[in-house]
């Protein structure tokens, strides 16, 4: 049985998703590298990508380290 949320995701974690998912594609990188990278499940990965799951600060900067990036790059003109 799917579980429904009690409050509607905000906008801004849903524009963080696809911002993950343009540096996924513009690095020509694999999810699943990613989330191996980020030590985290490749499902939640996708959870945050599809903007359908908020995810902790900690979560945030683990997934910027496995982008290379800097964590205010995945925020900046949210």
């Amino acid at each position: 049985m799917k579980r429904t949320r009690k409050s509607e995701v905000p906008e801004v974690v849903k524009q963080l998703g696809i911002r993950i998912k343009e540096i996924i594609e513009e690095k020509q990188l694999k999810q699943r590298e990613v989330a191996h990278d980020a030590e985290m499940d490749v499902e939640n990965l996708r959870k945050y990508i599809k903007g359908s799951q908020e995810m902790k600060i900690s979560t945030l900067f683990k997934i910027a380290q496995s982008l290379k990036i800097n964590p205010s790059d995945l925020i900046k003109d949210l």
